[in-house]
């Protein structure tokens, strides 16, 4: 089933903060978007195994996680309306991914193969720049997150969180949130009901 005109202009939308493809350029990549829906709690990449797929969310919450040792959960990364989503180091990579990716909401996503984006890439200039723009985006926000992680307080963690997308604390269960913020569930819960912004 092909995706709707309306889904495929949310994710122009999405694109054109990178860069405005031309018309022949779009056109090939749009028709490489296929609408999938997975119910909650599913994981759509498991640890070992390569992503396939690199996802542009339409609804739901999904999120990146590492399960270390006595199964410990540390979440790196949330996706939500409007963002990409997808294990990507792995789909670049074509090799096995170290991460779990999950839905934590009933989602609807469209996603794109990796057969069609490096065919695409290799074929449209104006693709590979934005693969590499987006990459890049990733790559410095993941940076800027390692610097947070490493030098900030609790209470700094807490704040730059509600500072930058404060309507997650709607979305995501708390205790994800804490997780991401490498706090445990008693510290954030403390945090919410003493820090006001």
């Amino acid at each position: 089933m092909p995706a709707t005109d309306s889904d495929l202009e949310r994710l122009k939308k999405a694109v054109s903060g990178w860069i405005t493809l031309p018309e022949e350029e779009w056109n090939a990549f749009a028709v490489c978007w296929h609408p999938v829906e997975y119910r909650r709690k599913t994981i759509l990449t498991a640890a070992g195994e390569v992503e396939r797929y690199v996802y542009f969310v339409l609804e739901g919450v999904q999120r990146a996680y590492f399960l270390g040792e006595g199964r410990r959960e540390a979440t790196l990364i949330f996706s939500y309306t409007g963002s990409f989503s997808g294990i990507a180091d792995s789909f670049q990579l074509q090799q096995p991914s170290r991460y779990y990716l999950e839905t934590l909401t009933a989602s609807r996503l469209l996603r794109l193969s990796y057969a069609d984006f490096d065919r695409l890439l290799g074929r449209y200039p104006s693709l590979e720049r934005w693969g590499r723009l987006a990459t890049s985006t990733a790559l410095s926000g993941l940076m800027e997150r390692y610097i947070e992680l490493m030098t900030y307080t609790a209470e700094e963690k807490f704040r730059v969180l509600l500072t930058r997308s404060p309507h997650v604390l709607q979305l995501i269960p708390h205790k994800y949130l804490a997780s991401y913020l490498g706090l445990d569930p008693t510290t954030f819960s403390k945090l919410m009901a003493s820090v006001k912004l």
